[in-house]
């Protein structure tokens, strides 16, 4: 929804004019936003990001969020979901629910997302190794209720190389896994035009101890390498690149991340026209989500971690995210109560509305230090990404531990400067409370939930046809011999009520396990 439809202007009556700098929002290289008016015509999308204990609780707070006034859902699946296994699994012991949802069967996915208009309200799925079974569910799930594949608006994360770099839920090899990569940017290329097809995720590197070139450069790195992959796969750069996205970090340093954000849309326009030769418009923009950096939440002085979100938050918007995420105040110790997912919402809303922060576009473009920020950001970004390309690109790299242990070396660097006091972290080495009481407000998982996803797991296996799921998973089997699109044929698999652990067991048959 836009802000307002009346004139611009301040508490003082001062007339405000859509852009103060010198290049253009809207126009190559997108410096200072990807369209001409940003927030002024519409505001980012509010997301927040959701999903534990079971697929029923989970679309309790989707609903709730959608009340409060979230304009999209983000889901969070759980462990097992995340790395192909069901909740029944002997290795699913003591992960079903705990940092997402447990989705094995298309019934876990008619709960999560019952009574949501797919066709009116955008999903995000943040989800990899996995992410071609989670978006045929989707598919089956729309096709049950009368939409239209390309009526469906989202995205599906589908980042299989951060994995190997920061985050580990990895499960196939490298080139096997950029194989299930390429077959969803070909499927919706064809199928699916409103759907982003990736959210390359420079989040998880930061998180993982990255700074803020690091987190640029590596990211920049893995899109090459979709991107390469996707062009020997026969796809049109000026088509596929329409569907990707990216997912960064607002950290802690304020003008560092504004600055951050601006070189990027600078690096990826440059690298698309420049390396590849996109010409579609939309192919040359740095289309991307924001979360605020979990990793810097506190659990000493939570509330403490309110003013950090915030401040992050308003970092992400002055630098021209497309979407936001804000972390609520007790994520350091639990998964966010109802109140405190309330509460971070409301901190976007506050600045949406209250602020005047989406009146102007770019409003600290001109800044002598926001503008000498951002092009050394976008310099050092494109001297390591030509040190990436000089090992061969970001999977030889990975396979090099390059990334791995600049990321290390990084973070080590940052925890000795908090250890010494030279980083000052308010009401941890700083500034601490003695004797304080921290909030007994939180959330914890229902193991009732988790019983009943047992029991219907158990009796969705005993009621099923056994007969046309082993028809369909042999029907894969012999398309993975083929070497062909899975999608269709894992579609099929889960219209004859085949569960993720099951696909997921052929598909290691086939591709092998990395360790």
């Amino acid at each position: 929804m836009t802000k307002k439809n009346k004139p611009f202007k301040n508490s003082s009556n001062i007339n405000l004019k859509n852009f103060y700098g010198t290049n253009n929002p809207g126009e190559f290289p997108y410096t200072s936003g990807i369209y001409p008016e940003m927030y002024r015509k519409k505001l980012w999308t509010m997301r927040q990001y959701a999903g534990f204990s079971s697929a029923s609780k989970s679309n309790e707070r989707y609903k709730y969020l959608l009340d409060q006034g979230v304009s999209g859902l983000s889901v969070a699946f759980d462990l097992p979901t995340q790395t192909g296994y069901d909740s029944d699994h002997e290795l699913s012991i003591g992960e079903i629910g705990k940092v997402g949802v447990p989705i094995c069967t298309i019934d876990d996915m008619r709960i999560l997302l019952k009574d949501i208009p797919l066709n009116q309200v955008s999903i995000s799925m943040t989800i990899n190794s996995t992410a071609i079974i989670l978006i045929s569910f989707l598919i089956v799930l729309a096709e049950e209720n009368q939409i239209s594949e390309n009526d469906l608006c989202g995205t599906i994360q589908n980042d299989i190389l951060k994995e190997y770099i920061a985050r580990g839920t990895y499960i196939f090899p490298p080139k096997q896994s950029m194989k299930l990569v390429t077959d969803i940017f070909e499927y919706c290329s064809l199928n699916m035009k409103k759907w982003n097809t990736i959210s390359i995720s420079g989040y998880h590197i930061r998180e993982a101890g990255s700074n803020a070139v690091q987190e640029l450069a590596f990211t920049f790195s893995n899109a090459i390498e979709y991107t390469n992959a996707a062009i020997e796969r026969g796809l049109d750069v000026d088509v596929f690149t329409n569907q990707m996205s990216f997912f960064f970090n607002s950290h802690n340093n304020f003008f560092e991340e504004i600055s951050k954000f601006r070189a990027a849309r600078k690096v990826w326009a440059n690298i698309m026209k420049n390396r590849f030769g996109v010409t579609s418009d939309k192919g040359l923009m740095c289309r991307f989500h924001t979360q605020t950096a979990g990793s810097t939440l506190q659990a000493q002085q939570i509330d403490n971690n309110i003013v950090r979100t915030t401040m992050q938050a308003a970092s992400a918007i002055l630098g021209g995210t497309q979407s936001l995420h804000t972390n609520s105040k007790d994520e350091a110790l639990s998964l966010p109560s109802e109140e405190s997912a309330q509460l971070a919402l409301r901190t976007q809303q506050i600045i949406a509305y209250e602020t005047g922060i989406p009146d102007v576009v770019d409003p600290l473009a001109g800044s002598y230090y926001i503008e000498e920020l951002t092009s050394i950001i976008e310099s050092k970004t494109m001297k390591l990404i030509d040190e990436i390309d000089d090992q061969g690109g970001a999977v030889a790299a990975i396979e090099n531990s390059f990334q791995q242990d600049e990321i290390a070396n990084s973070s080590f660097d940052y925890q000795s400067e908090i250890e010494s006091g030279e980083q000052i972290i308010v009401g941890v080495n700083k500034f601490k409370n003695t004797g304080s009481k921290e909030s007994d407000n939180l959330f914890s998982i229902d193991n009732k939930s988790i019983e009943e996803q047992l029991k219907r797991l158990k009796n969705f296996k005993e009621n099923r046809n056994q007969e046309n799921v082993n028809q369909s998973l042999d029907e894969l089997k012999k398309s993975l011999a083929l070497n062909d699109n899975l999608i269709p044929i894992i579609v099929n698999c889960i219209k004859n009520n085949c569960t993720l652990g099951e696909i997921c067991d052929l598909l290691k048959l086939k591709y092998g396990t990395y360790l």
